[in-house]
């Protein structure tokens, strides 16, 4: 019988409630709006949501992809909600938020894959919560010019995307995607003046020289920004992990990374693309 691989000490997360996590669940049961943190079973979601810190999930709980490293369900997409961004616009304002992340299953259903909502949500929190900082971390819109115009337009304050692995194993890890055209739209934000962001997962087979490669495009994509963590299997259906990566590594891959020219490194075993994404839209650290 298949079992998970334990995972080793680095990685194991204790759950402790505090007001703050309570405050934060409350606000999100209240508005009826879905988290990435929750949907994706996220390690980090007890320690962010203490400190008022969530991933907003617009469009739906169902992806129209079927990435084999992500829990998010693939199914037929939901209808959208109209109110769905104001309502996003006040949970940020009742919890205090400073910097907020919004993010998305892929709707390639949609002609513009949601990048009208994705603007939507920012102009609604800017009407909130004016001093928030934005950060939308963003499907492929399957490289649209139109639908990445409609996001530079809207204005937040960083635009992601997830390059996620490296090019050798993306037809296995994301089969719907393409490594070029991930790097084709982060240089589209970064020529358009963005400030950029992308994410990286490792365990999954691939090598310290293919993840360094994939850093070097990125950067020369113009990104100013990256996260680094260890990708953990949702469950025995998906891809197993082909190792875990040692925290010392890690933190060998944040100095090659600072090396490229990265404004903002974060680089951990637990760093998810939106952890502590508030503190590292300020500066660079190390750590999980």
């Amino acid at each position: 019988m298949k079992t998970m691989p334990e995972r080793p000490s680095w990685l194991r997360v204790k759950v402790i409630s505090s007001p703050g996590f309570e405050q934060t669940e409350a606000v999100l049961e209240a508005s009826g709006l879905k988290t990435v943190c929750a949907e994706s079973a996220c390690p980090n979601r007890w320690d962010c949501w203490s400190r008022h810190e969530a991933t907003f999930l617009i469009m739906g709980s169902n992806c129209t992809r079927a990435c084999r490293y992500c829990r998010i369900a693939a199914g037929p997409p939901e209808p959208l909600e109209p109110d769905e961004p104001a309502r996003i616009g006040r949970a940020v304002f009742e919890l205090g938020l400073g910097h907020v992340v919004i993010t998305s299953v892929t709707r390639d259903d949609l002609a513009d894959g949601g990048a009208a909502v994705f603007a939507a949500v920012t102009a609604c929190i800017r009407e909130s919560a004016p001093q928030c900082r934005i950060e939308l971390l963003v499907p492929d819109f399957q490289g649209a010019d139109e639908a990445l115009d409609t996001l530079i337009a809207a204005k937040p304050d960083v635009i992601g995307h997830n390059i996620e692995t490296v090019p050798r194993l993306f037809h296995e890890a994301r089969p719907q995607a393409d490594y070029e055209r991930s790097i084709s739209v982060l240089r589209r934000l970064s020529d358009a003046g963005a400030a950029t962001k992308t994410g990286l997962l490792v365990g999954l087979g691939e090598s310290r020289a293919e993840i360094r490669q994939v850093l070097k495009d990125v950067r020369q994509a113009g990104v100013d920004s990256v996260t680094i963590g260890q990708y953990l299997p949702p469950s025995l259906g998906h891809l197993p992990v082909a190792r875990y990566w040692h925290p010392n590594e890690f933190m060998g891959l944040a100095v090659y990374a600072r090396r490229l020219g990265f404004h903002k490194i974060l680089s951990g075993p637990l760093v998810r693309s939106s952890f502590r994404a508030g503190a590292h839209s300020g500066h660079a650290r190390v750590g999980g």
